[in-house]
């Protein structure tokens, strides 16, 4: 099933001699489940391409749809409430409410949707993330891998199409890296959610459905992460 397709994406910024090409004619699409990482290096249009596809900004010219529904045709509060139920971000910097404990920023994004909590989900999205004894522990409270854990919980709980990850790994150590990555796609198999996360490394592409790399703002797919 297609969950996310974009057709020849576009995006500019700046005039005349100041103009950068942030995002060139970029098409492609992913199906339900699937993991994609996207490479580059710093400059390259990777989060631009990001913020487009999930509707943080938007494009000059082309179209993103997801679950078949176009995001440029809507109004920005109509992109805005689409985008809270069925686009889940995780970021470098983990963004947790500091007053707030583990459970609490978890089931946040339920509450500002007026939805009253699965408490058996909540159970079942705690005990993926292995975070069942940090429940009640306080965002201060954590190592940096622990908080970006419940940014995933948190990105993952209202189950939306599509998860974007901008490099979230990126303020964590190498070891931790790699566990949050583990994690980021057990959890996404097990709840059978789309991933597409941005990385500036390779080693954290391995295991992905497929990989991607975005130079001078085009897109190119280069294949499954074993190739």
């Amino acid at each position: 099933m297609e969950i996310l397709k974009v057709e020849d994406l576009c995006k500019t910024y700046g005039t005349g001699e100041a103009k950068v090409e942030a995002v060139k004619h970029v098409s492609f699409s992913m199906s339900r489940g699937e993991f994609g990482a996207v490479v580059g290096v710093s400059g390259s249009g990777k989060s631009t391409l990001l913020h487009c596809i999930g509707g943080l900004d938007t494009a000059d010219n082309g179209k993103v749809f997801l679950n078949g529904k176009d995001l440029f045709q809507m109004t920005e509060s109509e992109r805005t409430i689409f985008r809270r139920r069925n686009v889940g971000f995780i970021f470098q910097s983990f963004h947790l409410v500091q007053e707030l404990n583990v459970e609490q920023n978890i089931i946040f994004p339920l509450l500002l949707d007026y939805k009253n909590p699965d408490m058996e989900q909540v159970e079942e999205m705690l005990e993926v993330l292995g975070l069942e004894n940090r429940r009640y522990h306080f965002p201060g409270q954590l190592s940096g891998g622990q908080q970006q854990r419940a940014a995933i919980g948190r990105a993952l709980i209202t189950r939306p199409a599509l998860v974007l990850a901008d490099e979230p790994t990126g303020n964590l150590d190498s070891k931790s890296s790699q566990d949050v990555m583990d994690l980021l796609l057990r959890a996404s198999r097990h709840f059978k959610q789309t991933v597409l996360m941005i990385t500036h490394n390779m080693n954290l592409t391995t295991s992905a459905d497929r990989v991607f790399r975005v130079a001078d703002g085009k897109l190119e797919e280069l294949g499954g992460g074993q190739a």
